[in-house]
């Protein structure tokens, strides 16, 4: 093993899980709530599973951990169904059992010094800014305001209802919100372009400009971004992070292989102080510094 892999020794499981509930929302989207105690005790947001959809389904799928209880020893996983093996997954039914892989990758870390944490998610990028506002609003409390700004084209796999907390900036019409997230006093908003009352029509990039020029210079300079879903929302971050001078994390989605290490088949290059490197989504990520991935 390489250095890089030493300090994921101990601390990825593989598990049989069984499966607790699995719940299936429109456009063939599920939310699967897996007993993997192991890996729930060590899950942090940014980390994924990487799940054996069916005996007969070779290779293995990377799913993002949506939440997770150490308590009660369960994660729920969020997946829309794309090929046989997430097909097969997606017939499993309470009581089942699931071979899983976790807690893979390095984590979203969260300054101490920035109050006002901007949380973007795209489709099934969604999973870990549910994760972390979780997190932080049970480990922070009032010392953090983080604001979960979600896309999506397909209906949203939950019920959106109309939020009470106020958001700045996109107007009193973007209004729809996560129930979860209102449970828990996280403010957040929804974006798509397929018409979804409530929610803001654009990009949930643009959503975040909008909030973003809606902040005054003290606000700013509490806010630091973190981003997770497909390649051109990521870099649509990057971009916004630039323009506003924010620090900002990302969370890569890649296929992968062996997801621990191993295989090397998940590589990206990304930019280091001694120029390009390198590095494996699995191990050496997922969550990268945006700047290190979206050169200016």
């Amino acid at each position: 093993m390489s250095g890089g892999d030493q300090e994921h020794r101990g601390t990825i499981f593989v598990d049989d899980a069984v499966v607790l509930s699995q719940e299936e929302y429109p456009g063939q989207q599920y939310v699967t709530r897996l007993h993997a105690p192991r890996c729930a005790a060590s899950a942090l947001p940014g980390s994924f599973a990487h799940v054996c959809c069916d005996p007969a389904v070779p290779m293995r799928r990377p799913l993002s951990i949506m939440r997770a209880s150490a308590e009660e020893g369960w994660i729920e996983l969020l997946y829309k169904v794309i090929g046989d093996g997430l097909r097969h997954l997606s017939s499993r039914r309470s009581g089942d059992s699931v071979s899983i892989i976790g807690p893979i990758g390095n984590p979203f870390v969260a300054s101490r010094k920035k109050s006002r944490p901007m949380l973007i998610g795209g489709g099934v990028g969604i999973p870990p800014m549910i994760f972390l506002a979780e997190r932080m609003a049970a480990d922070d409390g009032a010392a953090k305001q983080p604001l979960v700004l979600m896309g999506s084209e397909l209906p949203f796999p939950f019920q959106p209802e109309k939020s009470a907390l106020p958001v700045t900036g996109p107007g009193k019409q973007v209004n729809q919100g996560m129930p979860l997230m209102e449970s828990i006093g996280v403010a957040s908003r929804l974006a798509s372009l397929s018409g979804f009352s409530g929610c803001y029509k654009g990009f949930v990039t643009e959503l975040a400009r909008a909030c973003l020029q809606a902040m005054s210079t003290e606000e700013l300079a509490e806010v630091e971004i973190f981003a997770c879903g497909p390649e051109p929302m990521l870099a649509a971050s990057a971009s916004l992070a630039r323009d506003f001078d924010l620090a900002c994390q990302i969370c890569l989605e890649e296929f992968m292989a062996c997801a621990v290490g191993g295989c090397a088949g998940c590589t990206v290059e990304i930019q280091t102080e001694n120029g390009p490197a390198m590095k494996r989504v699995c191990v050496d990520g997922p969550v990268f510094d945006a700047r290190s991935i979206y050169a200016a």
